[in-house]
């Protein structure tokens, strides 16, 4: 097997040619060679404020998030800004040297000066002074500034979008040992925000404004409607509790991350209730599993107009992801209950080719799709759009196998088996695939781009520095 082991600060490799110490000591600099060229120019060239957007053209003409950009704009949705952030910040890790976490510092600052009166963020900040003047920012709410008019303030939880921004902070936060007001500041309001935007049944919507008037929203079980539109609605679902690109999910990992990080009774409590909701949310049978999106009744609504009232196989994984993230959590084995029925089901829902189907309509578990162009509801999957996955390798194989050897045992033992295997999983030694690390070193430039085509692509960027840092980074228990 060619690849490399890390031990303390030197590179073993295994099963290699390469064996000398030298040349595992002469990779090792190239890779932080590599790693600061590649930062140098990510910070002096490309940045805005410390912020980024997805994708560049060498000449910086063309800018672009998930849509075309100008210079004045960075992009909150990964893999935007938290996410070129967070490479800065394991960079500082994997190496100690100050100019990474500057970077990871820079980024943090950029998204403060965006956080949103409503305590999150929207797809993308503009620094321009006057374009600037169409959000309400929390810094307005200090100034006084107390009400949006009809300036945007709208927290997108959708795409990981806020969650990610929060987090990095809160890592940021604590590498700082909280002496960074700027970043202090922002991650106490966005954390505050986080829980009010939070519903009585533990849910959190797609988008969030103020704190909605909890009667509209009751605590009821996940239900199959009685009769659904086969047409588009065209209406906005920005309120419905929502799993869709994994919203929920990601909201949890947030709160679970908070309550490690600052240890805070609070913030446990509510990654509890959000697996108390999603153990509302799995659907009777004979389809228990989820839905991308329930209405205040509970039941499966449409999103946008390719999004249908229908079971997913795709988001279901980011639920039993996160059942199992919240007992490792708590050691409460209610939440993982679900599982074996959810994964009865999966069985039972396998496409002919292998994979799943993204739609299956409820309650007859017939696989869904929609034709181009029109959008129309169909069974026929042979002329589905090509911008979204109506098909894929949703997979739960990985859960499967986890539930199996945590619940091996008396069920007094579950969560210790849980932890036991998690730690074993973080202590596991990284391997490093050395040609894989030479190919990233050869790729980059003598301007210190990973240039892609004719554009700069920060997943690439973020990729590729990831490959690095596991090359340098010393292992540590």
């Amino acid at each position: 097997m060619n690849g490399l082991m890390l031990t303390g600060m030197s590179v073993v490799f295994l099963g290699s040619a390469e064996t000398q110490p030298a040349t595992s000591s002469a990779l090792r600099d190239q890779a932080l060679a590599a790693m600061k060229r590649a930062a140098v120019f990510f910070r002096t060239q490309v940045a805005t404020r410390g912020g980024y957007l997805w994708e560049y053209s060498l000449d910086f003409k063309h800018r672009a998030g998930e849509g075309t950009a100008i210079p004045t704009q960075i992009w909150v949705q990964p893999p935007g800004t938290p996410s070129v952030g967070e490479v800065f910040l394991e960079a500082y890790r994997a190496t100690g040297d100050r100019y990474y976490l500057d970077g990871a510092v820079e980024a943090a600052h950029a998204l403060a000066w965006g956080q949103l009166s409503s305590g999150g963020w929207d797809y993308l900040i503009d620094f321009d002074p006057n374009k600037s003047k169409a959000w309400h920012y929390r810094r307005d709410v200090e100034a006084g500034d107390t009400q949006a008019g009809r300036r945007r303030c709208v927290t997108t939880f959708d795409d990981d979008n806020s969650q990610s921004a929060l987090r990095f902070l809160m890592r940021v936060d604590k590498t700082l040992d909280g002496q960074d007001p700027t970043v202090r500041t922002a991650v106490e309001y966005g954390l505050r925000h986080f829980l009010l935007a939070q519903y009585p049944n533990g849910a959190w919507p797609q988008r969030y404004v103020a704190k909605q008037p909890p009667e509209k929203f009751p605590v009821l079980r996940a239900r199959y409607p009685e009769n659904w539109s086969r047409t588009y609605p065209k209406r906005d679902y920005g309120s419905f509790y929502t799993f869709n690109d994994n919203t929920i999910p990601d909201c949890i990992t947030t709160m679970l991350l908070a309550h490690d990080l600052y240890g805070k009774p609070e913030y446990l409590a509510s990654a509890r209730r959000g697996g108390d909701f999603i153990l509302l949310a799995q659907m009777p049978e004979p389809q228990p599993v989820w839905a991308q999106q329930y209405n205040a009744n509970m039941e499966p609504d449409w999103a946008r107009k390719f999004e249908p009232p229908a079971v997913t196989a795709g988001e279901s994984i980011g639920a039993m992801m996160a059942l199992r993230a919240v007992f490792q959590a708590t050691g409460d084995p209610t939440y993982i209950e679900p599982l074996p029925r959810a994964l009865a089901w999966y069985k039972r829902s396998r496409l002919p080719d292998g994979r799943w189907a993204r739609f299956y309509e409820l309650k007859t578990n017939t696989p869904l799709y929609f034709t181009r162009g029109q959008y129309e509801l169909t069974y026929d999957d042979r002329s589905t759009p090509e911008h979204y996955a109506f098909k894929g390798a949703w997979n739960p194989a990985e859960i499967e196998s986890w539930y199996q050897r945590v619940t091996r045992v008396p069920r007094d033992q579950w969560h210790a088996v849980a932890l036991e295997m998690a730690k074993k999983r973080s202590q596991k030694p990284a391997r490093v695939d050395a040609r894989s690390v030479r190919k990233v070193i050869d790729a980059l430039d003598d301007q210190g781009r990973w240039a892609s085509g004719q554009k700069v692509l920060c997943g690439v960027f973020i990729t590729n520095m990831n490959e690095l840092i596991g090359c340098v980074r010393p292992i540590h228990p």
